[in-house]
């Protein structure tokens, strides 16, 4: 019997998932949607409340709407397939369905990490430079870094998803994971897979340290200029915010580097599914929490759209 008489064509993967306890099927279900649908409709909401308040058509929140974009997209691209397997046992996920799942979570966490970037530039620039940053943050360059952005994280999905799919799958079709992601994928291809490597190695540190060096660069001027300020209450504001950024900062990118950017014989699948747990879950909250929910002026945009909504539907009552 030849080689490729043992390798049948793979249609469909079986994802092993989080755990096998049965115990913990249902909490795991009930915390999983509650995070969910917290990220999904508060995402959701926080695009929709950018787009009807003019006073929110600045730089800083057309960044943070395209971030609350990519976390909606890349959170439904796994969580919705996660639930399902708790509340049913179906860990069963089809071989084309697996492809695009792959490629959304890829374009998007990319995607994702130079938003961040262009979100830590653009508070360097309304902090450290305020009389250029009209000039320097117009609308055109806002649009410019975030379709550059987009390419890049479309682009890099692409050639991932590819050259991931273009290998042979034939030791078995169980992904030791719960969702379908380039490492798990590639432990089960009896195909050559050095160019997968080289590629995931080499994209993966553009991906991660030219948005970081953006970012903490960023930051180290902000700090810098904070530390100038004469008043002590403004110090500790500007200080607590820049902490609670980087925090959320160091999560996303921290577990990345974890995942992807480990040498292949440091892999365990078990501590690389309580870090992808953080990115495709925790991460997605909390920048909502972090970047939205504590701000002021949405505080305020929130209260002006909720009273148009209260008087709208009070003159509707009266007709």
């Amino acid at each position: 019997m030849t080689l490729m008489e043992n390798i049948s064509e793979v249609t469909e993967f079986v994802l092993v998932g989080i755990t096998d306890t049965i115990e913990l099927q249902v909490p795991l279900f009930i915390v999983f949607t509650l995070v969910y649908l917290i990220t999904l409709v508060g995402n959701l909401w926080m695009i929709i409340l950018i787009l009807l308040d003019s006073q929110l058509h600045t730089p800083m929140y057309f960044f943070l709407s395209n971030l609350s974009l990519s976390d909606c997209v890349y959170a439904s691209a796994v969580n919705p397939k996660v639930m399902e397997g708790f509340l049913t046992g179906n860990k069963i996920i089809s071989y084309n369905t697996c492809a695009a799942q792959m490629f959304f979570f890829v374009a998007f966490a990319t995607i994702e990490s130079f938003i961040l970037a262009s979100m830590a530039f653009d508070q360097h620039a309304a902090v450290c430079k305020p009389l250029h940053y009209t000039t320097t943050m117009t609308h055109t360059t806002c649009v410019l870094i975030v379709t550059c952005s987009y390419m890049c994280g479309l682009l890099e999905s692409s050639v991932h998803v590819a050259f991931t799919f273009h290998l042979s799958f034939c030791h078995s079709n169980v992904i030791n994971h719960f969702f379908c992601d380039i490492p798990p994928l590639l432990a089960l291809s009896c195909s050559d897979i050095y160019i997968n490597k080289i590629l995931l190695f080499t994209l993966g540190l553009f991906d991660v340290f030219f948005p970081l060096f953006i970012i903490l660069n960023s930051y180290l001027l902000i700090f810098i200029d904070n530390l100038r300020m004469h008043s002590a209450e403004a110090r500790k504001k500007a200080f607590y915010n820049c902490t609670s950024h980087l925090t959320t900062i160091c999560i996303f990118f921290g577990t990345i580097i974890f995942m992807y950017l480990q040498p292949s014989s440091s892999h365990s699948m078990d501590s690389d599914k309580i870090a992808s747990v953080f990115y495709t879950m925790v991460i997605p909250m909390l920048n909502l929490l972090v970047y939205s929910l504590r701000n002021k002026e949405v505080k305020n945009a929130f209260k002006k759209v909720a009273g148009r909504a209260k008087s709208s539907l009070c003159l509707a009552k009266e007709m």
